[in-house]
């Protein structure tokens, strides 16, 4: 057999760390031959592999160098783990995710009232990257509305003046385009606790559907509601 690459990783450890099984658990998943390199069961759970290499159940270990999907969150599903909040989203994903070391969270939360894309990834690190303002990562929101626009209403979402109620800094400049009676499109770099709908509020307006089709460079496309898409984890 060949020797393992400096980045190899023992069997049990693959097992925990990608979210098949426990630690414990993974001499089991050996003596049943569940584990395989070159066709070849791994019967010794200290053993170090490329992960890249294995197959577990005869499918290659999934997304090795980081998880990122793109997620399309219904109605009435929380982005919370927190079950004393009603269902979550993490309850449509694959309980494979949540078991990986680290788990998966979603990125770019939205309420439970709100449609629309959730990334999903289990690289911390990207987390910040993708919800710091500074990081310019815009997302559109789709809106229907009640109410009547007020005159400059864009320019004032644009201007950086909006304070939202009960908050000393206010928003950063947001391009606000509205595609008919009662609906509008929102472009915010921001993700402030229900933004969208407080700014909308702040100017007379009522939110009364509040979707999300895109999230920087990830558009939600046709993914039916519900659904899951891996991506590339970026470089």
């Amino acid at each position: 057999m060949p020797h393992p690459k400096k980045d190899a990783i023992r069997v049990d450890q693959l097992l925990s760390r990608y979210g098949y099984c426990s630690r414990r658990e993974a001499h089991a998943w050996a003596r049943a031959g569940r584990i395989t390199l070159d066709g070849v069961p791994l019967k010794d759970t200290s053993e170090r592999v490329d992960a890249k290499s294995v197959l577990v159940d005869g499918a290659s270990v999934e997304a090795v160098d980081g998880l990122l999907a793109m997620f399309h969150k219904p109605l009435a599903v929380v982005c919370s783990r927190d079950g004393r909040e009603g269902p979550s989203v993490f309850d449509l994903l694959p309980p494979q995710w949540s078991q990986r070391n680290p788990p998966v969270a979603s990125v770019g939360r939205l309420d439970k009232d709100t449609t629309g894309l959730l990334l999903i990834t289990d690289a911390g690190e990207w987390v910040h990257r993708w919800t710091s303002p500074k990081h310019n990562h815009e997302k559109t929101y789709e809106v229907t509305f009640e109410g009547e626009p007020k005159p400059g209403m864009v320019e004032w979402f644009a201007s950086g003046a909006l304070r939202l109620e009960g908050e000393g800094r206010c928003c950063l400049p947001a391009k606000l385009v509205f595609e008919g009676p009662g609906r509008a499109l929102l472009h915010l770099v921001e993700g402030r606790f229900h933004q969208v709908r407080r700014m909308f509020a702040a100017a007379g307006l009522t939110v009364i559907r509040l979707h999300r089709p895109r999230f920087g460079p990830y558009e939600l496309g046709d993914l039916a509601e519900g659904s899951w898409r891996l991506l590339p984890m970026p470089e």
